[in-house]
């Protein structure tokens, strides 16, 4: 199929890496403008720019898809499908009805529970067992399209939204491989109304740790928030980001470290911290962060 790719974060990737194994003939990629990134502040594309002109195809950034240029220079493109996946820019009626076989969403949780910007972290921060992806006709309202395909997978009593971005990644890249090969013989089921919920954007308000939390909710929390924007918490005047949490046996006055192994008292019962990371430095595995940041026994985490 001829196919316009809109789609801008890491997530996206192997989502063009594969519609282009599968030979399809991708028309264009949109994604969103390069912005300032790294200590110079330079403009840097995003990385779906980049992969996308490392294959050698052509790349488009607008602004905005309202103008009425935007919307013929997509138009004229004759797409036969557009494949949106984290793309970041709302598409209005014109785009979503000028390829022939329309707009379809690849988008990460099991709508209509989830929809908006969030999903990953949502899902593991209210402590869902499960969550997928689906293959959804894209139409006006937010992410409310009827579901083509979906494809469920557990979330790991530990995983974070790192590992688990990962895992929905490469689904979601056969999945729409998949549909696109069965698209004549699939049929658009409409999403339930029970059971919606939305993912608000992640604000980095949520990132404190309030120890006084039951310890299931501060794991979650820090596995939630990993690796972006990062959990964290004050230890001696600094500032420490959490990346990694398990479930831990202990109790005590909540933020109170009870071993040498960052094992953390909460409101109820504990967590053990598995991953953490200092301003200015690399994430380390617990052990590894240790040997160089004593946190010995009785030390006291929090404002």
């Amino acid at each position: 199929m001829r196919i316009v790719f809109m789609g801008t974060p890491e997530f996206s990737v192997p989502v063009l890496e594969a519609l282009v194994a599968a030979g399809h003939d991708i028309a264009c990629v949109y994604s969103q403008p390069p912005r300032p990134a790294g200590r110079g502040k330079k403009d840097r594309p995003t990385p779906v720019h980049a992969r996308a002109e490392a294959l050698g195809l052509a790349v488009r950034h607008p602004v905005s898809l309202r103008t009425a240029e935007a919307q013929a220079d997509f138009s004229a493109l004759g797409a036969d499908v557009a494949v949106v996946v984290a793309y970041g820019l709302i598409l209005p009626q014109a785009v979503l009805a000028a390829p022939g076989r329309g707009c379809l969403n690849i988008h990460a949780s099991l709508l209509p529970r989830w929809r908006g910007a969030a999903p990953i972290h949502r899902a593991i921060m209210a402590g869902d067992r499960e969550t997928g992806i689906c293959i959804m006709q894209m139409e006006a309202g937010l992410d409310t399209g009827p579901v083509l395909m979906r494809e469920a997978v557990e979330i790991g009593a530990d995983e974070t939204t790192g590992a688990l971005h990962d895992r929905l990644s490469a689904l979601g890249a056969r999945l729409i491989v998949e549909a696109l090969d069965r698209l004549d013989h699939l049929t658009p089921e409409p999403q339930p109304d029970e059971g919606v919920t939305y993912a608000a954007k992640i604000d980095k308000a949520e990132a404190a740790v309030d120890w006084t939390q039951d310890a299931a909710s501060v794991s979650r929390q820090i596995r939630g928030l990993s690796p972006f924007p990062g959990a964290w918490t004050e230890l001696r005047g600094e500032r420490i980001k959490l990346l990694g949490a398990r479930l831990a046996e202990g109790s005590g006055p909540p933020g109170q470290v009870l071993d040498e192994a960052l094992t953390v008292a909460c409101g109820q019962g504990a967590v053990q911290v598995t991953k953490a990371q200092r301003a200015g430095k690399g994430a380390q595995d617990t052990q590894t962060f240790l040997r160089g940041f004593a946190v010995p026994a009785g030390t006291q985490l929090g404002g």
